[in-house]
């Protein structure tokens, strides 16, 4: 059990990036170890650090004692800031970093944004640009710089207690993509056949919302309860949520041309990665074009 002074803190954070199946990770994992109750992202290191860390320990002060304690909070991923803060409060904490082609996790990121009001109804190719015209934790491109931020996090905390792990595997077999996440934090396997979840997909965006302006109020106002702890509150507002965040247009296929732009400019960042990690990445680096052979098999569910 980590802490700062008598605080229970968590024993391991998975810091996303956004995008990556985090929801289902953490879907999967609820009654295994301690997590924050009611919610899945307090967001303290990134949005709430101004609030104390008492704010963010007391979120964990009823976890089962007899398990490990952790977070799952995507905002963290790209934040010097959040990793310096974790860094200072728990020195020995376990990172997961999970990662998917960086190309396929900025539109999904582009969908989440407009479906919470971030953005307004713009396309994708309007998005991108609005978000070269800034960088800093948060912006789409700055999240997708891979190599440098698992490096960061590996510097800080070890890479021994840093796990990156991939959508890649997730896709290709679900249950021995989980084992290595539970073997890292050090809790028993979970038999995914027995899950509620299993390989089901979670927390997909397929639709805009009808009001980009409605959308803004009510993640502001569902930001509001979270600051204040008010989770339950939230959650009994996940009809109203979903009311505001969709029933709009559809959201397209990714536009092959804007695909091919991303994914050259992507190229450097995801060969970096690969010599990091030490293994090969066609597969984002050429999208459709890569080896099939080397492709997640038929069928297999894509996590959001």
């Amino acid at each position: 059990m980590s802490g700062y002074g008598n605080l229970r803190l968590p024993d391991f954070i998975a810091v996303g990036a956004p995008r990556t199946a985090t929801t289902w990770l953490d879907r999967v994992l609820i009654g295994h170890v301690g997590l924050p109750a009611g919610v899945k992202e307090t967001q303290f290191f990134s949005w709430y650090f101004d609030l104390g860390i008492e704010w963010y320990a007391a979120h964990f002060w009823n976890c089962p004692p007899d398990l490990p304690v952790g977070e799952i909070a995507t905002t963290y991923f790209d934040s010097p800031p959040a990793r310096g803060r974790i860094k200072q409060f728990i020195p020995k904490c376990k990172i997961i970093c999970t990662l998917r082609d960086p190309v396929r996790r900025l539109y999904s990121h582009y969908r989440q944004l407009r479906r919470e009001g971030f953005l307004g109804d713009v396309s994708f190719r309007s998005a991108m640009e609005q978000h070269r015209k800034w960088d800093s934790p948060g912006n789409m491109f700055s999240i997708s710089r891979y190599a440098g931020n698992v490096r960061g996090w590996r510097e800080n905390f070890g890479a021994e207690n840093v796990l990156v792990a991939l959508n890649d595997d997730l896709e290709a077999n679900a249950q021995s993509y989980l084992d290595r996440v539970t073997d890292f934090i050090g809790i028993a396997r979970i038999d995914l056949s027995r899950s509620a979840v299993g390989g089901a997909k979670v927390n997909e965006m397929n639709e805009a919302p009808r009001n980009y302006k409605l959308a803004r109020r009510a993640r502001e106002f569902r930001e509001r309860l979270r600051r204040r702890k008010l989770y339950f509150l939230s959650e009994r507002c996940d009809p109203l949520w979903n009311y505001c965040f969709g029933r709009g247009a559809a959201f397209p296929p990714l536009d092959p041309e804007d695909e091919a732009r991303v994914r050259a400019e992507f190229l450097p960042e995801i060969e970096a990665l690969e010599k990091l990690l030490g293994r090969d990445l066609s597969r984002w680096k050429y999208g459709d074009r890569a080896d099939p052979a080397k492709a997640p098999s038929a069928g297999a569910a894509a996590r959001e």
